[in-house]
């Protein structure tokens, strides 16, 4: 099992978050990268994967803009173990760089997945809550309370280097930041829940402080009246925070 080198570059950014239902949709939101560096990638769902394929949708973007595209299969790794291969060689063959996993399945499925991805050179962001109310059994949800600390340290003795928090949860954030995730900082953290969600870019950064931050904004941007000028307030208001 390799792990790949970070796929950014750039010590903090905006991922553009494309769950959108439509190729001129996706064009749209895709020439937005082009108006800023700071755009570092693209994510991309299920919808477009299932309805036009997820290699040419890879292609579609990459027409567009040489971005990384990560894949967000909602929820991948909630399989057997055995499906890691696969999937991550589907991920890798489509011309994706990175791959979201919420092990949801347990502890060998996120192994499998996780090995899986590093042996086809993705880049593994390894979900640890999400961004929606009743998530955790506490506030009356499915998953233990536990579970995000348990995968963590599992990740993180596998070699994950790349996490997912939700950016509306700054004290969760924090807790991991400045917590388990401190023993290998800095690590790349993507977080989704910014704008239509409530969470706002500095409050996620003061959040992940010693890290690398990244925001992923769909919504806030392309149903915006200008999506142009709703990215690049977002885009100001990160230079603000960096």
């Amino acid at each position: 099992m390799e792990k790949s080198g970070p796929l950014f570059k750039a010590k903090c950014g905006i991922i553009l978050a494309a769950d959108v239902p439509s190729l001129e949709d996706l064009r749209k939101l895709a020439e937005l990268s082009l108006v800023t560096p700071e755009v570092v990638g693209v994510k991309v769902g299920f919808t477009l994967a299932l309805r036009f394929g997820l290699p040419a949708i890879v292609k579609f973007v990459n027409d567009i803009n040489m971005l990384p595209v990560i894949y967000d299969h909602q929820k991948a790794a909630t399989d057997i173990p055995a499906m890691g291969k696969p999937f991550a060689e589907t991920c890798r063959d489509a011309g994706v760089k990175g791959v979201i996993f919420f092990p949801h399945a347990g502890p060998k499925t996120l192994e499998a997945f996780v090995s899986a991805g590093f042996d086809c050179g993705l880049e593994t962001f390894l979900g640890l809550s999400m961004t929606h109310p009743q998530y955790h059994l506490g506030d009356g949800g499915f998953i233990v309370n536990d579970a995000p600390d348990k995968i963590c340290k599992i990740g993180i003795d596998l070699g994950v280097r790349s996490f997912v928090l939700p950016g509306n949860k700054p004290d969760l954030i924090k807790k991991f930041a400045q917590g388990p995730l401190i023993s290998i900082q800095p690590t790349t953290i993507i977080m989704p829940g910014i704008g239509s969600q409530g969470g706002s870019i500095s409050t996620a950064t003061e959040a992940t402080k010693g890290h690398h931050p990244f925001f992923i904004i769909g919504s806030a941007i392309y149903r915006a009246p200008d999506p142009e000028a709703s990215l690049l307030q977002f885009v100001s208001e990160m230079r603000e925070c960096n």
